[in-house]
């Protein structure tokens, strides 16, 4: 069956749709030996399809892994820095994965890895608002914060919803929060915790949707489980 060559190409883990657009347009993809055009229909079962002369071929089983995150390390697959990826982290898993959203490079805990793309694009969609929720030791006064980071704050123009936000604990003079929120806009809960006046020292993903980071030791990756894969697709599809 003929589809278009950025879906296919998304759900083929290579990039997102608008990735694949990017790709064609820069005459990097061919269909049975003829450099692809955007808007361009293609058969996976039946034509050769090529991106920088590797075939993409139809079948096979995905890839889903969750990482351990440390600090230091960037969510890229490669860095023009010459700054340490998450790419290395997960690369003796034998395929090539993709992470799914983002950590910044002061920021751990737990990331997504997949070469499916069509599940990728899904489970960053904001119209699923996925729940995040962050373990964010700071130092300033917790208590005082409290209301503002439990408000419809503006995040660089954009105002989220309330985030659920819990004291859980005492590191010396600083404070453990968990924070949960619903969109994951970039360095939200770092910029959360700026206008709330505190300072954060640590910011470790525990939870994502229904996937918790457990006890998964720092840099090191896990696939995961069916159920998990089970609950991640009826929070995503509704199956």
């Amino acid at each position: 069956m003929k589809e278009r060559l950025q879906k296919i190409l998304s759900a083929s883990g290579v990039c997102s749709r608008r990735g694949a657009e990017k790709l064609i347009a820069e005459g990097r993809v061919k269909v049975n030996g003829v450099v692809a055009t955007i808007g361009e229909s293609a058969d996976i079962d039946s034509d050769i399809i090529l991106v920088d002369g590797k075939s993409i071929s139809a079948g096979g089983s995905r890839t889903y892994i969750m990482l351990n995150k440390p600090r230091g390390f960037v969510t890229t697959l490669s860095d023009e820095k010459g700054r340490r990826t998450v790419a290395e982290l997960v690369a003796d898993c034998g395929k090539r994965v993709y992470p799914v959203g983002r950590l910044d490079l002061d920021s751990e805990g737990l990331l997504i890895f997949t070469d499916d793309g069509e599940f990728a694009n899904a489970l960053m969609h904001p119209r699923f608002e996925i729940k995040k929720t962050y373990e964010t030791l700071v130092s300033g006064d917790a208590q005082k914060a409290l209301p503002i980071l439990r408000s419809a704050l503006d995040i660089d123009g954009y105002v989220i919803r309330p985030a659920i936000v819990e004291p859980i604990g005492k590191e010396g003079d600083k404070s453990l929060l968990s924070i949960t929120i619903h969109e994951g806009r970039n360095r939200q809960v770092r910029k959360m915790c700026e206008q709330a006046s505190l300072r954060v020292h640590r910011l470790r993903r525990v939870s994502e949707g229904p996937l918790s980071l457990g006890d998964l030791p720092l840099g090191k990756w896990r696939y995961l489980s069916e159920n998990e894969m089970n609950e991640l697709k009826n929070v995503i599809f509704g199956v």
